[in-house]
């Protein structure tokens, strides 16, 4: 068991034996201060002096490891299932920060894309040369894949196979309709309205989709996994009317927010696990 929940524990054990921190190192032969540390959580004591303290106790020490067996077993059940291996959590580390940080890129670019897809398709005024429009789009692409692979990678991590295939949707038609944007600077009679409208729907069904399968997280990631899903689910139902589009595209913002949010957290959960098995 590691702290804080060792401390915790020897803590509740002394105090249903009726003893007091100095009358417990009394028995024990170790300094009230150790004993002030151990029970905070600030150190980790040697086996020695946790088998001392325990028998001390009239506690088992086979008890404080089946307790954490059986604590590591459903962490592992609910969380990061199966996952051992310190070298396959690194990696999933590495791509997961990658993820988040493609999400905080992506958010800031946005703003960036919002202007100049405004100012082209409802001024008909491109305020940024062909060049430029260009590597804006591939940019918010790239970071639009790397954002969402971590989606991918969670799906994986919690057996959530609705949230990857989803992923991977979303991916697809990321790809498809910024490469089809891209190419529409190259044809005449192009009709804005119609691809919008597509765009608008398209992603509103796979993001109420993508919705579902986030909530199915909560378990895991508590509350972050339903308010995300939750704002998933009614931004995109507002795009797939087409006529509430707007709307979704406002809510848009606190959504993505809510998703790098969620990312982060698991990313934050591996990190512990690795400490865990680093420790072990």
């Amino acid at each position: 068991m590691k702290q804080p929940e060792l401390g915790q524990k020897i803590s509740e054990l002394r105090k249903s034996k009726g003893l007091t921190q100095e009358e417990l190192v009394e028995q024990c032969n170790i300094s009230v201060r150790t004993i002030q540390r151990i029970e905070a959580g600030e150190v980790t004591p040697r086996s020695y002096t946790i088998k001392t303290i325990l028998s001390a106790l009239d506690y088992d020490l086979e008890k404080i490891k089946s307790e954490d067996s059986l604590v590591t077993k459903e962490f592992k059940k609910l969380l990061l299932l199966d996952i051992d291996d310190s070298k396959e959590i690194s990696f999933l580390i590495r791509q997961l920060s990658i993820a988040w940080i493609s999400g905080i890129v992506y958010f800031i670019l946005g703003f960036a894309e919002f202007a100049v897809d405004y100012f082209r398709y409802y001024e008909d005024e491109m305020i940024a040369n062909t060049a430029i429009y260009i590597i804006l789009k591939l940019a918010v692409l790239t970071s639009i894949i790397l954002f969402i692979r971590g989606f991918i990678l969670t799906g994986k991590i919690f057996k959530n196979y609705l949230l990857r295939i989803t992923a991977f949707l979303f991916i697809f038609i990321c790809v498809v309709f910024y490469i089809y944007d891209i190419l529409s600077l190259f044809i005449n009679n192009f009709n804005y309205q119609f691809v919008l409208g597509a765009e608008a729907v398209t992603y509103g069904v796979i993001g109420i989709l993508f919705g579902i399968s986030v909530l199915r997280l909560q378990k895991g990631l508590g509350g972050v996994a339903t308010t995300t899903g939750i704002f998933e689910i009614i931004t995109y139902s507002c795009m797939v009317t087409i006529f509430l589009a707007v709307v979704g595209l406002v809510l848009l913002t606190p959504t993505i927010l809510l998703e790098i949010i969620l990312l982060y957290k698991v990313f934050t959960l591996l990190k512990a696990k690795r400490q865990e098995i680093s420790t072990d």
